[in-house]
């Protein structure tokens, strides 16, 4: 979406003689950035003048080309073996600018969505990262840099991100994602030379908007969305000049620890018992309000509703009850702040508030709820019981569900908030649009957050995704290798390596067979020049966010430190070869069986399961022998299959000697 009406224009990113623009460049072409060792980096800008235009990098490299105003240009710049400091120098008639502290090494894509997203700093009290306040600590280390790409959504192709190189240091990683900085941290402590990570992932994201409009028009289960995509590029105009005509600000300039508080929005009568919320419309509460009319919006929503207590409840302190709220709250009884939660990671936590007696004194109370969603669902996330006011140590109650008055008063877009208020009612005259558009919408992200990347030399991607997807893991047979050539295709740098992590254990609830996910993605390691890291044994099956992120990031270093970077070490669990049935017993083969095989025994289950013909899968007897496995039940005399952690939550059983942990499969087709 192109809410910019020029996007060379965001940003520049060096200092400019004589007050001069001479070229502008892509955020990722800036101080502290770090480009691919011993290549010919692409590196490209706008002019701002017509001339020719002598780039210099003071490592000896140096390319000469003829500019036009207002045009791109693009060129390739030699680098050398790792190393840095060194500064790259554009002159262009009597003026230049110098890109400085520029690094050379290597340079890794990390994408996906919330695990890859997720923080340093994690998202507290509930979705925490084992040892983070000291790994944030002992951070600091010049020869890794970050750049994140601020979130955005676009249904054209972008050419320019917001985002910013930074050196690491505990007050840039400690937003930084926590996966890359683990990956980079091994690498760079492995290879002693400078490494450069681009985060561009956005949680609770399926893996659609992830790939481009060409390569999804080819599956028809696609066709009718994205042709609605194309036909809507007037309604898209439309919408673009409504929400910029108001005021905006960014939200990535403001301070990490209190980036969601004190938000002016232009709506602070909303809370206010006497507020005339007339012209407000009305939604059914609990609910996401994706669900709704309101459809896919991220930003801050007002919700209000008055009732009458009995006169037994007068003068008594009351509890108010809301479930949990999507994602962040300030509840107001009659004008007055009764509790808040102003941070990320409060999005599962029940609003649990009290109201002292002294607002009590009138039979008529106004409830008001300021709800600040920053990515995927919005709203109230629980269940009917849980939405309810009550006298302190009662059981009597007034329940809360149903109808509440509600109002959009500002927008999140693209790191920006648009900010329409209270005041007429504005989000309802907001222009509508054929399609849903938002984070989930195919192509959208791969627009804006990966095709202005494209061209910058990277060594790899490493990749976590795929928990949205659980839903029809079918399709992910198909998508993901799809994805992934499209990226190799557009990038023009061959087959790059291209790793990622598989699922871990997830109570995901027994219509979801997150199993048949974490098949896919093995299955795609038919893919040239992939690798996968398996995360079965390292999990916490109640948190959709594992805390182990150091392990998942070392795990997944580990491959390409051995794929890529010629270190000897194992970097992968026993991966499923070949099955052979002998009388009552199936023998099971493996590859990077690497000194043996292990069953390491989960409150004494194996979590191998076998089935004759029937296909009745029972509880299996596994014996080990060398690299092969010997899985049998007495009650079945004619065996014809074996799953192993077969379940959303089955944890890891089967390592090899190097400790590292098999996948999940299935030797059956059986389709249950």
């Amino acid at each position: 979406m192109k809410f910019l009406s020029t996007i060379f224009c965001m940003l520049l990113f060096a200092q400019v003689a004589m007050s001069q623009k001479i070229v502008e460049l892509p955020a990722f072409f800036s101080d502290n950035m770090v480009l691919q060792q011993k290549t010919q980096a692409p590196i490209w800008g706008k002019a701002a003048i017509s001339g020719d235009l002598k780039i210099n990098a003071s490592w000896g490299a140096s390319v000469s080309l003829k500019v036009y105003k207002d045009s791109v240009w693009k060129a390739k710049l030699a680098t050398p073996k790792a190393g840095g400091s060194y500064e790259i120098t554009f002159s262009l008639g009597n003026s230049s600018l110098v890109i400085k502290n520029v690094s050379i090494g290597e340079v890794w894509l990390c994408s996906g969505q919330s695990n890859m997203e997720m923080p340093l700093i994690g998202w507290p009290p509930r979705d925490t990262i084992q040892n983070s306040a000291s790994s944030i600590k002992n951070s600091a280390n010049k020869n890794i840099r970050l750049f994140t790409v601020s979130r955005t959504v676009s249904t054209q192709k972008e050419s320019n991100v917001i985002g910013k190189w930074s050196e690491c240091s505990p007050e840039n990683v400690a937003q930084f994602s926590a996966v890359a900085y683990f990956f980079g941290k091994k690498l760079q402590e492995e290879l002693k030379i400078p490494i450069g990570l681009i985060n561009s992932s956005w949680g609770g994201t399926m893996i659609e908007p992830w790939i481009s409009w060409e390569y999804l028009k080819e599956l028809t289960a696609y066709k009718d969305v994205l042709d609605t995509l194309v036909k809507s590029g007037e309604e898209q105009k439309a919408l673009n000049a409504w929400i910029e005509k108001h005021k905006s600000f960014n939200i990535a300039d403001r301070d990490a620890a209190t980036k969601w508080e004190g938000l002016d929005f232009e709506d602070n009568l909303c809370e206010k018992p006497d507020y005339n919320d007339s012209a407000w419309k009305n939604m059914e509460l609990p609910t996401y309000w994706e669900k709704t009319d309101v459809g896919e919006f991220d930003g801050t929503v007002w919700f209000r509703k008055s009732i009458e207590i009995p006169d037994s409840w007068l003068n008594k302190d009351l509890t108010v009850e809301l479930g949990p709220i999507d994602d962040m709250d300030k509840t107001y009884a009659n004008g007055v702040l009764i509790g808040s939660y102003e941070k990320e990671g409060f999005w599962q936590t029940n609003r649990v508030y009290n109201i002292s007696k002294e607002l009590t004194k009138d039979k008529k109370i106004t409830i008001a709820v300021r709800v600040l969603d920053n990515q995927g669902g919005g709203g109230f996330g629980g269940t009917k019981e849980q939405m309810k006011i009550y006298p302190v140590g009662s059981s009597e109650k007034i329940m809360l569900d149903g109808n509440w008055k509600f109002l959009p008063v500002a927008e999140l877009w693209n790191a920006k908030f648009y900010v329409y208020g209270a005041k007429g009612e504005e989000f309802f005259n907001r222009p509508k649009m054929s399609v849903n558009l938002g984070s989930n919408t195919p192509t959208v992200l791969y627009n804006g957050m990966i095709n202005p990347l494209i061209g910058y030399g990277i060594k790899g991607a490493i990749w976590y995704q795929g928990e949205s997807n659980t839903g029809a893991p079918a399709t992910y047979d198909t998508l993901f290798p799809l994805m992934i050539n499209n990226w190799r295709t557009v990038w023009k740098q061959g087959d790059f390596p291209f790793y990622y992590v598989q699922l871990a254990p997830y109570v995901y609830g027994e219509y979801t067979k997150s199993q048949r996910l974490r098949e896919a993605q093995f299955k795609t390691l038919s893919v040239k020049n992939t690798g996968m890291a398996v995360t079965l044994d390292i999990s916490d099956s109640a948190t959709i966010h594992p805390p182990y992120k150091k392990e998942v990031g070392g795990r997944l270093a580990a491959i390409a430190l051995a794929k890529n970077y010629g270190k000897n070490i194992p970097y992968s669990g026993p991966v499923y070869k070949s099955m052979k049935i002998e009388k009552n017993k199936i023998i099971l083969t493996f590859d990077y069986a690497l000194k043996g095989l292990k069953i390491k025994n989960q409150n004494r289950k194996n979590n191998f399961l076998i089935a004759g013909s029937d296909q009745v899968f029972k509880t299996a007897t596994v014996t080990i022998k060398g690299n092969k496995l010997i899985v049998s039940n007495a009650g079945i005399s004619k065996p014809a299959a074996v799953r192993y952690c077969w379940s959303n939550t089955d944890y890891g059983t089967l390592f090899n000697g190097a400790g590292l942990p098999a996948s999940s499969f299935r030797t059956d087709e059986w389709g249950k």
